[in-house]
């Protein structure tokens, strides 16, 4: 394997890094419904105070062909670039709790190389424990909870807050295997995958940045920051409540999701809160049919509403 080491560069902050940090982790780039890691890496960074600690390779490990840059054109001429970063911070929570935080774009090449840059990096800023976020669309309802699985040495987050706890293959995220190669060399990791409603997947919904933000703070003591976000849930939900209202075919979906939700909840392990009676999930066909009419209604970016 090439020298991990070549794939990153450390800055002067990296000299005064504490030992016993944790690592906090989004890559976007695959999956991310409902926007969930773009928003909360977006909103940690914004929001807390930060500096540059290690810098990626874009070159090396980015398709710029799949994701292509921003170049901004005026009139007549190319006034600005925005290149892809991929890059290690370090940053200080709301009440000046330091922690690592890794963010930018999902590596589309050398995976192996990649991750292990990324235990390099664990090993040589002694990192307590790694904690990442993930979002797939799943047939759930919007006026509930948003549900997480939970994967990782931590046990006790796992009992406490998965509530979907599968046998299945996935496709994988580059941080999945960054968490498998933890785990292999004895170090502590646990990855939270929020389980989005589909029909919000394409959308950027609050409660989902919300929820990532509330499951890392359950994993690291971190406290972040969310009054913001937790208003424009308020509004996002507002307005998604009158076109379910005015939507009959949406409206029916959403209640059958709720009364599936709730038995759930309610106590039945026999099944799984995103199956039918016969313990299947839906098929992509009977949620497209369901969803035709409500996808038909989605906001383009300058309606104002969420949809």
């Amino acid at each position: 394997m090439r020298d991990p080491g070549d794939l990153y560069e450390l800055t002067d902050a990296a000299a005064g890094i504490p030992e016993g940090l944790h690592l906090v982790a989004g890559l976007t780039g695959f999956a991310d419904a409902g926007g969930a890691v773009s928003q909360f890496t977006e909103y940690l960074l914004g929001a807390l105070p930060h500096t540059v600690v290690a810098t990626f390779d874009a070159d090396v490990l980015l398709d710029y062909r799949a994701r292509r840059p921003i170049i901004y054109f005026d009139q007549d001429h190319l006034s600005d670039y925005q290149p892809p970063t991929l890059s290690l911070y370090l940053a200080r929570d709301e009440i000046g709790q330091p922690f690592l935080l890794l963010a930018g774009f999902e590596p589309d090449f050398r995976w192996e190389q990649f991750t292990a840059a990324i235990l390099q990096l664990v090993e040589r800023f002694t990192i307590s424990s790694t904690t990442w976020v993930h979002a797939i669309p799943m047939p759930v309802p919007h006026t509930r909870p948003i549900g997480v699985t939970v994967s990782g040495s931590r046990s006790d987050l796992v009992e406490s807050m998965s509530v979907w706890r599968p046998h299945t293959q996935v496709p994988a995220n580059v941080l999945h295997l960054v968490e498998y190669r933890l785990l292999e060399s004895g170090a502590s990791a646990v990855g939270f995958v929020l389980l989005i409603p589909h029909y919000l997947a394409d959308t950027e919904f609050p409660f989902a940045a919300l929820s990532a933000l509330e499951s890392t703070s359950a994993a690291t003591g971190l406290i972040f920051p969310t009054d913001h976000l937790r208003e424009k849930n308020r509004e996002f939900i507002e307005r998604i409540d009158e076109q379910v209202g005015d939507n009959p075919e949406l409206a029916k979906l959403v209640g059958t999701l709720e009364q599936r939700y709730d038995s759930y909840m309610e106590g039945s392990t026999l099944r799984s809160p995103l199956t039918d009676e016969d313990g299947e999930l839906p098929t992509a066909d009977e949620i497209a049919a369901e969803l035709e009419k409500f996808l038909a209604i989605r906001r383009n970016k300058d309606d104002g509403s969420p949809l």
